[in-house]
């Protein structure tokens, strides 16, 4: 096989994988393609943003009573516009923004489909040059015509069609699902194409790393303490590896395999991060690569969510990695 013949964009391998979709009309190909070209945008913001002025704060606080950085608002307002121009969506529900964004353009009148994102990832580490990324998940809508409503948005994990992330890192690399297998797409910048890099992602069934925020550690439940405590102290030690961004930690874990987890603390008993922007479009990557997710109770895809915000603990990666932690439980 010529070299030639061995590379696909991401445009290509979306269209002949078309098939697969459920209701394959085109328009779930469509907003994959609105979602790769915001990711574009983001990547050369995110690469120059030291010297662009837009690293630091915007003065802003979100829902989550956190900063708003720059480029989180700069992230949020590209994501929404492509997704508003494509056509394909009924309404956005973004970490950034409270309520939902209905979308009113013309040519989303009959719009299908359904976006979560958390529009940059990871952004207390902007200042500092660590990798971040886009979350986005993909839902058909519930509702009638016209713009989208909450309950197109409060469904369940398991009515996902596709979920996906961007890492900005070294390289900017998207990863999604559409329910068969997961994909990873490199982007060339000189190009500004993706190109398929890794196909067929599947996680190793075991690891030897765990990804942690072990400064909450006097705050975890007994079983979640006495789980690293063995971690630590076993025959083979896991090695402890965490950046603080959960794209940067999932995907070396996905590629390397491991176990992310941030479980219920003290201060905040429903965990950290966010069920409908994080959480689910991260199982269903990982489930669909072999891994396993669960709130430490049930699969995180089965969860009914109740508000946009809604948080939940996450024990996530590895099959074999997540049954023994949630064994601790």
């Amino acid at each position: 096989m010529s070299f030639t013949n061995r590379i696909i964009t991401l445009e290509q391998f979306i269209i002949e994988r078309e098939s697969e979709f459920q209701f394959a009309t085109g328009e779930l190909s469509q907003l994959l393609r609105d979602i790769g070209l915001a990711a574009k945008i983001i990547s050369r913001e995110v690469n120059k943003a030291g010297i662009a002025d837009i690293l630091g704060q915007a003065g802003e606080v979100n829902i989550q009573g956190e900063e708003v950085k720059k480029l989180d608002v700069f992230s949020n307002e590209h994501m929404i516009h492509s997704l508003s121009m494509g056509g394909c969506t009924c309404v956005i529900g973004s970490e950034e923004n409270e309520d939902i964004v209905p979308v009113t353009s013309i040519q989303s009148k009959n719009a299908k489909y359904v976006v979560l994102t958390d529009p940059l990832d990871g952004s207390s580490n902007i200042d500092v040059n660590v990798s971040i990324g886009t979350i986005f998940s993909i839902y058909r809508r519930i509702s009638g015509s016209g713009p989208g409503t909450l309950a197109d948005c409060l469904q369940p994990g398991i009515k996902q069609v596709a979920a996906g992330y961007v890492i900005y890192g070294s390289s900017t690399m998207l990863v999604y699902t559409t329910g068969h297998g997961v994909n990873g797409f490199t982007l060339d910048p000189s190009l500004g194409e993706f190109f398929l890099s890794h196909s067929n992602i599947s996680i190793p069934e075991k690891g030897k790393t765990y990804s942690v925020n072990e400064g909450n550690y006097h705050q975890f439940p007994t079983g979640v303490q006495t789980y690293l405590n063995d971690l630590k102290t076993g025959e083979k030690p896991y090695g402890s590896r965490y950046i603080g961004s959960l794209v940067a930690d999932f995907h070396r874990n996905l590629l390397k395999g491991g176990i992310f987890l941030y479980p219920s603390t003290a201060s905040a008993p429903n965990g950290k991060l966010r069920l409908l922007y994080e959480l689910n479009p991260m199982a269903f990557i990982v489930e669909q690569a072999g891994g396993k997710a669960s709130d430490g109770k049930q699969r995180i895809m089965e969860i009914h969510p109740e508000s946009l915000h809604q948080r939940s603990p996450i024990f996530i990666g590895s099959k074999a990695e997540v049954e023994k932690a949630v064994g601790y439980l």
